[in-house]
């Protein structure tokens, strides 16, 4: 797989994670669907910014490339959610910071563990 092939699907990868983010959590709620869509734009949108401000080549590292993103997701998300008028409580916050977390920072440790167990083989 080429570097760019691989930045491209680990794109992929986050994007689908961010709006798996607002599914779920318009879901868990039991809210109404329609407004997805606002719920997962904000995050999207900052995540492009990590994808931008990311460092190196290698989008698929969890250090740094992937705290970048994963931190300019959050902190970007949240100040463009309450740009919209969407509103923040600190719950919100804290449950967006860990399941972003889990979600971009998650994919990459796993693919690290397997790229040294691979490794080692």
């Amino acid at each position: 797989m080429t570097a760019r092939s691989s930045a491209i699907l680990a794109w992929v990868v986050d994007v689908i994670l961010v709006c798996a983010f607002g599914i779920i959590g318009r879901a868990s709620h039991g809210e109404d669907a329609s407004q997805t869509p606002a719920v997962i734009l904000p995050f999207f949108a900052a995540l492009q910014v990590g994808w931008l401000l990311r460092s190196g080549s290698r989008p698929h590292l969890v250090k740094w490339p992937g705290v970048i993103i994963w931190g300019a997701t959050v902190i970007l998300g949240l100040v463009l959610r309450a740009a919209t008028g969407q509103g923040i409580v600190l719950s919100f916050a804290i449950v967006a910071t860990l399941v972003l977390a889990v979600f971009l920072l998650g994919w990459r440790a796993v693919l690290a563990l397997v790229l040294r167990v691979r490794a080692r083989r």
